[in-house]
């Protein structure tokens, strides 16, 4: 072990020096992450695709979550169920629709669900 009063003052610092280095370089990879997921998640609320960027496969992006969904629910008789598509009590088996698709639905009697309120949102009576 080396005793920490035989390291000179310079050498302390200059080993402070990579580590501080090497933080900033994770900092900027960091903060280059979350700007990309931003921009990907604006680019989603306007409706566009999102650009390749990075070089980053296409594979390795999650599906995009729809805005509106319609799920069947119940059990024996399923009845459907409108629910805005980041729902949690939408479940597994959401069949994504669009805004129109919702808005129909909701006009043809479809329930909306009682956990996200897409009538509310949407302001369909």
């Amino acid at each position: 072990m080396v005793d920490p009063g035989s390291i000179s003052r310079l050498d302390k610092l200059r080993a402070l020096e990579v580590w501080l280095d090497w933080q900033l370089r994770q900092t900027r990879a960091r903060i280059q992450d979350i700007e990309a997921r931003e921009r990907q998640g604006q680019q989603a609320l306007r409706g566009e695709e999102p650009r390749e960027q990075g070089g980053r496969q296409a594979e390795e992006r999650r599906p995009r979550t729809p805005d509106w969904g319609i799920s069947d629910v119940g059990l024996g008789s399923p009845t459907a169920e409108v629910h805005r598509g980041d729902c949690w009590a939408a479940g597994r088996q959401l069949r994504a629709a669009t805004l129109e698709q919702a808005l129909s639905a909701l006009a043809d009697g479809v329930p909306a669900c009682e956990v996200c309120r897409p009538d509310n949102v949407l302001g369909a009576p």
